[in-house]
C-alpha cells in the first residue's frame, strides 16, 4: 500500500477558502511547502497563478480547488476523499512564456507568465507595433489597443475574451492575438508553433507608450518586448479525471 502524499495546503484569503484550508488541515496535518509531495491550492484561478510563480520552480505537482470566482485551473472542491483523488489525478505538464521587455529608460526585466503576455497602451491614444517572429518582421506596423501571446492553458482566459482561439493541450502552438485591432482592419491574429521567438517593437513610444504583462507582472514604458517558450521551467497541475484540463478545453469551445 502506498503512503498518503505530503500535503502542503496553500489558500488564498477569501472566507470560503480559509474555511476549507481550517478544515483540511485539523484531517490531513500540514507540511512546509518546501518538504510536500503535492500542493494543495484552495482559491481561484488567480491564487492559482501566483501559487505556480511562488512554488513552480520547487517541482512539486499542484492539484487545485475552487473556492474562488473562476476556476478553469481547479477541480471542484470537495473535502472527502482527497487522498484518493490525488493518486488518481490526470497531469498536465505546462511550460509557460518567457518575457524579456526593454523599458525607455534601457532597464531590462524578464518575467514567466503561464496564462499570457500581453502589452496595452497606457493612454488615450492608439498603440503603433512591429511584430516580428524569429528576427522576421511580419507585421511592419499594427495599430490595436494592445497585443496578447496566449499559451494554450491560458487561451480560455483574457486571449478568448480578446475574440482569440482556444487551444488544445499538447498542441504545441501559441496564440497572436489583437487587442481592438484598428489597423490592419482585417488582422484577427496567428497560430504559431510554441518554439516562436515573438519580439514587438513600439513604434513612437514618446507619444504612444505601452505596458507590457507577464500574468499579474506589469512593466511600464516598454520599447521592446521578446516572447518565447521557456523549455527550461515547467509545471504539473493534477486534476480529477472526469474534469481534466484537456476536456474543459474542449467544453469550452461549445459554450455559446
Amino acid at each position: 500500500m502506498k503512503p498518503s502524499p505530503r500535503i502542503a495546503f496553500l489558500a488564498s484569503r477569501a472566507p470560503d477558502a480559509q474555511a476549507a484550508l481550517a478544515t483540511l488541515q485539523a484531517e490531513h496535518g500540514q507540511r512546509d511547502p518546501g518538504e510536500a509531495d503535492v500542493l494543495c491550492v484552495l482559491g481561484g484561478d488567480g491564487f492559482m497563478l501566483r501559487t505556480l510563480h511562488r512554488y513552480g520552480p520547487h517541482g512539486v505537482p499542484v492539484y487545485g480547488m475552487k473556492l474562488g470566482t473562476v476556476g478553469f485551473l481547479m477541480n471542484h472542491f470537495t473535502p472527502e476523499h482527497l487522498h484518493e483523488r490525488i493518486a488518481a489525478a490526470h497531469p498536465a505538464h505546462l511550460h509557460p512564456l518567457a518575457m524579456e521587455a526593454v523599458t525607455e529608460a534601457g532597464a531590462t526585466f524578464r518575467s514567466l507568465a503561464y496564462n499570457e503576455v500581453s502589452l496595452l497602451r497606457q493612454t488615450r491614444q492608439a498603440a503603433h507595433l512591429r511584430i516580428h517572429l524569429n528576427d522576421r518582421a511580419r507585421l511592419d506596423e499594427l495599430v490595436c489597443d494592445g497585443v496578447l501571446v496566449a499559451t494554450p492553458a491560458g487561451s480560455t482566459a483574457y486571449n478568448f475574451s480578446a475574440h482569440g482561439p482556444i487551444l488544445p493541450l499538447g498542441s504545441n502552438v501559441i496564440a497572436l492575438t489583437p487587442i481592438a485591432a484598428f489597423r490592419p482592419r482585417r488582422w484577427r491574429g496567428a497560430l504559431l508553433r510554441a518554439d516562436t521567438v515573438v519580439r514587438f517593437e513600439v513604434l513612437d513610444p514618446d507619444k504612444r507608450p505601452m505596458s507590457a504583462t507577464a500574468d499579474s507582472h506589469e512593466v511600464r514604458d516598454v520599447i521592446e518586448v521578446t516572447v518565447r517558450e521557456s523549455r527550461e521551467h515547467a509545471v504539473t497541475l493534477l486534476f480529477d479525471p472526469e474534469h481534466n484540463l484537456e476536456e474543459r478545453i474542449i467544453a469550452e469551445q461549445f459554450v455559446g
